[in-house]
């Protein structure tokens, strides 16, 4: 493999560095008009009246779009599974939440629209709403349903020496991408295309066809560059919806750009959790038993719920163990998926449990973890398709100095007398794979074109496709010209749980075999070519060259291949699927990291970080740690700083804004070092790959409070780790 491993630049980079990459607010069609979105002001209740007379006489303006006036919509029970939400909107005079679209102008410009926006007066009845649950959610009472539950062994009298029980909370949290939602619409005749920025092409394009009850065939959608997701893009919501209807409305594209704060209220959040947790294990830190519990909230109309519990059987060796989960629904917008969705938050609670039980015990929390290194998977007995944990541990510890650490909180400082604390924490993510398609073209110039309709969110999905790309051929990078984005382009499916790699990227690899093997074909059937007649065995291909493997010195290149042949181009285009395999497979990580505490000013700081990951075999190293680092800022930022605040008084959310909402920046941010495992695991995929856009945030959060803990002594069960629960504590300030 001259490509695949290797720390290729991203082939994107010069587009985005210079601004010639385009996003789905980019979009300039002719006629262009613009669109804004008035959101609700209370919480829930109904609307009485709209009073928009001011606002369509307002210049500029092309039309007000309400629940009285707006095109027919439809959606089944249950919705398409791309659905953001149950509710359509703009279907009522219902409001389920702050910040509902409520009403919708069209105009000459943005500005028009908005000046429009602010001359609507909406009236409303409002009604007692449900904003936070109980003080203690595990306190309350759930009406059990499909959304809810629960798992137990059959050893549910398991002993030990020591039983920990605690209970972590997760707060609300936000994505904010820096690219924020954005869709254009165009109808063209009965047509519809659609320029929007989402992690899913098909997804948006089925969830239209069904709203608008147009067949999917008439429907384009166009998703070239994605600045960022985390999950707020994956699903289909209201503002692409009423892009479109708009767009037929008033004959013309719309653009509907979503503000930053409208990001808020308008696709999805990371929910808030309560998870308690119980260990019980023997003196010498053998686990007996585990408790699981997690609640988490939804919205008022759907039940999205964070899987918090969802892979804790798989990490530790233990005889015993029992997990459950139910939803709290609240009258806030409906939650989504966030960046690991359940195992970013449900390791935060399991990872902080392990380091409270070696706290008990006395025991190095490094060595709890590996007294109950889980061998096999737990959950099913069978053995792993590969797990190379044990090395992540030692790599990682090795690299840290984590020998030195001394066991006492409080008991180390650095050499101008700030605390200085130690954690460690595990990660684990789920190896994804879905089906896909790609089609390689090569042109009579030797120039090589990959298409397949999947996503760049940043992840480096144009390079690593380039390079697998390459290698299937035997053509060289720089070769190699990839066209994503696009429904018209052969389909994929969603990019998100890790899987675009995994899937396309097979698709890629099946497509560049077949190719390969025409162009050998070609080689060798072209009168007067050198390789005439030569056994297809006896060729291989290198360099942008087809040659004797004996003699390398017999040789074409590609353009000559395709001229010798008198073919204008060849292609291959191929569909890879997923094979049904019994391994149970995980990806795998280790995280250690130093914080350092002023006691005078208790404010936590990340000084140090040291991680190690084993994810299958990586195509880009230099791209996977670029996105595991990211991975790790995430859950710096979850243990530090990230929390979206509900406050009864306005009705929903108050930080929603970038001054208000804290995510972390280049100030908060160590130089942080990321060690790769390389494992080969060809039972994940033909490439041998696991994925590792999430894994690095996984068990993040866990390792920085128990570091925080290390320093200081105080145990940081509530994310984010607030100051004032650190005044006051041994060796800090009051």
């Amino acid at each position: 493999m001259a490509a695949i491993g290797q720390e290729v630049p991203r082939v994107d980079g010069p587009a985005k560095v210079t601004g010639s990459a385009t996003y789905s607010a980019d979009a300039r069609p002719a006629q262009l008009a613009f669109a804004a979105l008035l959101g609700s002001r209370i919480a829930k209740g109904r609307i009485l009246a709209i009073d928009d007379d001011a606002a369509r006489a307002s210049a500029g303006v092309l039309a007000v779009i309400t629940s009285r006036n707006r095109p027919p919509m439809a959606l089944p029970d249950p919705p398409p599974d791309s659905a953001g939400q149950r509710r359509l909107p703009l279907q009522d005079d219902q409001i389920d939440h702050l910040g509902q679209p409520v009403a919708v102008v069209v105009a000459e410009s943005r500005e028009a629209a908005e000046a429009a926006l602010a001359l609507l007066v909406v009236s409303y009845a409002p009604a007692d709403a449900t904003l936070q649950p109980a003080e203690h959610m595990q306190s309350v009472s759930v009406t059990a349903d499909g959304h809810n539950f629960a798992w137990a062994t059959a050893n549910d009298a398991a002993t030990g020496d020591v039983t920990i029980e605690a209970v972590y909370t997760t707060p609300f949290e936000h994505h904010n991408p820096i690219e924020p939602a954005a869709t254009t619409a165009m109808w063209v005749g009965d047509e519809l295309q659609i320029f929007d920025a989402t992690q899913w092409l098909t997804g948006v394009q089925k969830m239209l066809s069904t709203v608008l009850q147009l067949p999917a065939a008439k429907i384009r959608v166009v998703s070239r560059f994605v600045g960022g997701s985390f999950g707020a893009k994956r699903l289909t919501w209201p503002h692409v919806l009423l892009a479109a209807i708009a767009s037929r409305l008033v004959g013309r594209p719309v653009k509907l750009a979503l503000t930053r704060r409208q990001m808020f209220t308008m696709n999805g959040h990371r929910p808030q959790t309560e998870q308690k947790v119980r260990l019980t294990a023997h003196a010498d830190g053998q686990l007996t038993a585990f408790e699981h519990n997690a609640i988490t909230t939804t919205s008022a109309n759907d039940d999205f719920v964070e899987p918090a519990t969802a892979k804790t059987r798989m990490i530790y060796s233990c005889p015993s163990g029992k997990v459950s989960r139910k939803l709290i629904k609240l009258d806030l917008p409906t939650p989504t998926t966030m960046r690991a969705p359940g195992e970013a938050t449900g390791f935060f609670a399991v990872e902080s449990a392990m380091d409270e039980l070696a706290a008990r015990l006395g025991m190095d929390p490094l060595a709890l973890r590996l007294k109950n290194y889980a061998e096999r998977d737990p959950v099913s007995g069978k053995a792993w398709s590969s797990k190379s944990l044990k090395l992540c541990y030692t790599a990682a510890s090795e690299k840290f100095g984590w020998a030195a650490r001394k066991a006492e909180p409080r008991s180390m400082r650095d050499e101008t007398g700030l605390l200085v604390g130690w954690g460690v924490a595990s990660a684990a993510y789920p190896v994804n794979r879905s089906a896909a398609s790609a089609r390689i073209a090569l042109d009579g110039a030797g120039q090589v074109r990959v298409q397949s309709g999947t996503h760049e969110m940043g992840a480096g999905t144009y390079t690593a496709l380039a390079q697998i790309a390459a290698d299937a051929i035997g053509a060289t990078v720089d070769r190699i010209q990839v066209e994503l984005g696009d429904t018209q382009l052969p389909r994929t499916t969603v990019s998100g749980g890790s899987r675009t790699l995994a899937s396309v990227g097979s698709a890629v690899l099946a497509a560049g075999k077949t190719l390969r093997n025409k162009l050998i074909a070609a080689a060798t059937a072209a009168t007067g070519s050198p390789l005439h007649g030569v056994p297809a065995g006896k060729i291989d291909l290198a360099d942008n060259r087809v040659f004797l493997r004996e003699a390398p010195g017999t040789s074409m290149t590609f353009a000559d291949v395709m001229a010798a042949s008198g073919q204008a181009s060849l292609d291959a285009t191929a569909n890879a699927a997923p094979v049904s395999t019994q391994a149970p497979m995980l990806s795998f990580g280790a995280h250690f990291i130093e914080v350092k505490v002023d006691p005078a000013l208790p404010v936590p700081r990340v000084t140090r970080v040291v991680s190690a990951f084993a994810a299958g075999h990586i195509v880009n190293p230099l791209i996977a740690r670029s996105q595991l680092m990211g991975g790790i800022v995430g859950g710096i930022g979850m243990a530090l700083l990230e929390q979206t605040v509900v406050d009864p008084k306005i009705g929903g959310f108050l930080n929603t804004s970038l001054a208000g909402y804290l995510v972390p920046t280049s100030a908060d941010i160590p130089a942080i070092e990321v060690l790769l495992i390389d494992e080969t695991d060809l039972s994940a995929n033909p490439l041998g790959t696991k994925g590792v856009g999430e894994l690095g945030i996984v068990g993040a959060a866990a390792a920085v409070t128990n570091a925080v803990y290390h320093a200081t002594g105080v145990r940081g069960r509530a994310l984010p780790i607030r100051i004032d629960e650190l005044l006051g504590a041994e060796g800090v300030a009051p």
